[in-house]
């Protein structure tokens, strides 16, 4: 009798010791972390991918920077000598990109090497 009581002691354990370990494998904490981080801010001159720091359409760079956007380029950030591409979800970003293309921005999101994971948009 203490010999099965044992047996089911030890299988009982196995089974929450293994159901923690996936449930940590699944939810490691990155979600929760990446929701409450604001992420990183950044200032520099709003233009887009396929132009960087130098704009290749005649016409001023807001033209410029929304007319390659309108060609699918992706809008982008220069900081400095760094160009940094623009994720944008939701309109709205969308759209305060296009007010602002060619002028300076405050991009706040997740930078992540030469991207940016854009939460918010702002005029200088």
């Amino acid at each position: 009798m203490a010999n099965g009581r044992t047996k089911r002691n030890y299988l009982a354990g196995l089974l929450v010791a293994s159901a923690l370990l996936v449930g940590g494998m699944l939810f490691d904490g990155t979600a929760v972390a990446q929701g409450m981080d604001k992420g990183t801010t950044l200032t520099g001159t709003v233009t887009d991918l396929a132009c960087g720091i130098k704009h290749k359409m005649p016409g001023s760079a807001a033209q410029c920077t929304n007319g390659c956007v309108k060609m699918g380029s992706n809008y982008a950030l220069v900081v400095g000598s760094k160009v940094y591409t623009l994720w944008v979800k939701g309109a709205a970003a969308g759209e305060t990109l296009a007010e602002l293309a060619g002028g300076q921005a405050k991009v706040t999101g997740k930078v992540d090497g030469n991207t940016i994971f854009v939460n918010s948009v702002a005029h200088i």
